[in-house]
Formats: structure tokens, sequence, C-alpha cells
């Protein structure tokens, strides 16, 4: 087997790899980094109607990846939708992820306890629930972060960001500080002004 030959099954390996990802950012990064190098291939050996394939897959992911990075932080891309804790819409959403829930929020239950002055919110982009932010006021102006949780193919973005930004969330009910659940993996919040406490973090707003 010869070089160009390890660089086309390199290529094609890396598109069937990305088509089995299910994080939107992902599949795109990968799917256009096998048409490259099926793009450079096809062209090594003169197969031109592939190399047109290519040119045009790769266009198409471009534009798409495009789309998704300058729209990450766009507030007409996503929508925070409030609901009352015992909507029977954000349990049906908290039994359909929960075990990716728990997976990052090691430490979430969804009891009486937790209910108990909580507000909950969706994150929204078109019709699809991206993202669940629940907290509860805890005393002394607190909002206690018990829920952060974002879909998988929307893992790469943080749409939760949209609730954090609305100050009047939590102004409303008294809270002029935010802190996050302890031992959440994957935590985004220091690109959101939080700092951190321990194995938590903090927002004072």
């Amino acid at each position: 087997m010869t070089l160009l030959d390890i660089i086309g099954w390199a290529g094609s390996a890396l598109l069937v790899w990305s088509l089995l990802q299910s994080r939107l950012l992902r599949l795109r990064a990968l799917n256009l980094a096998g048409c490259l190098v099926l793009l450079g291939f096809n062209a090594a050996i003169q197969v031109w109607p592939m190399v047109g394939l290519n040119v045009v897959l790769a266009a198409i992911n471009v534009w798409y990846l495009w789309r998704m990075l300058s729209t990450r932080h766009d507030a007409a891309t996503y929508q925070v939708v409030e609901v009352r804790t015992d909507d029977e819409f954000l349990a049906h959403t908290l039994r359909l992820h929960h075990d990716d829930i728990v997976r990052f929020n090691p430490q979430f239950t969804w009891d009486d306890g937790t209910r108990r002055d909580a507000a909950a919110f969706l994150v929204v982009s078109g019709d699809e629930v991206v993202g669940v932010v629940v907290f509860r006021t805890v005393g002394d102006g607190v909002a206690q972060v018990v829920l952060d949780y974002v879909t998988q193919r929307y893992r790469d973005f943080t749409p939760g960001e949209f609730v954090y930004r609305q100050s009047r969330y939590f102004s409303g009910r008294g809270c002029r500080t935010v802190i996050t659940p302890p031992g959440m993996r994957a935590p985004y919040y220091d690109r959101l002004g939080f700092r951190r406490d321990g194995d938590a973090y903090v927002l004072t707003l």
C-alpha cells in the first residue's frame, strides 16, 4: 500500500467517523477535514468528478461552521423560556435526558426539596430544547444553580449563558450572587465572568 493509498483511506475514515458524531460542531469540523483530505487525494490521482464533489462538500461545511460559530453567542439564535417547576414538559425533558444529566451534574436530584423556591428555564433554538437551567434561592441574596444542562448536539456551545446574561431572572427574586453546582463536569463559567471558588463558580450581579 502506497502513502497515497493511506491518505485516501484516512480521508474516507474521517468522513465515516464524522457521521458518527452527535455534536454538531464536531461533526462539521471532522467532515470538513475528511473532504479536504479526499480533495487532495482525488486531485493527485486525477479523479476530477470526486474533486468537484469534495470542493462542494467542503464549501457546505465551511458555511455551516461559520454560521454555528458566528451565532453561538447570538441572542437571536437562542431564546430563554421560563417554566414552572411542576411543568410537565420540563419533567419530560429531565426524564428524557436523565442519564446524560447525571453524568455531567452528578449531584443533581429533582425532588420536592429541589423544587422549593426554584426557578426553571428552557433554552430553545428554533423548535428544539437545547438546554435547561434550574436555580434555587437560598437566602442572603444567593441563587444556587442546581442544574445547568446542555443537550448532546449543542455541547460545543454554551446556551445556558443566555440565562446568566439576564440579571432580571435573579434580581427579581432578590438575588445578587449566583453560585454554580459543585463538581459539575466540563464547566464553562470562567468565560461568562464567574470566578472560581473551590469546586464551584460565583457570579456577582
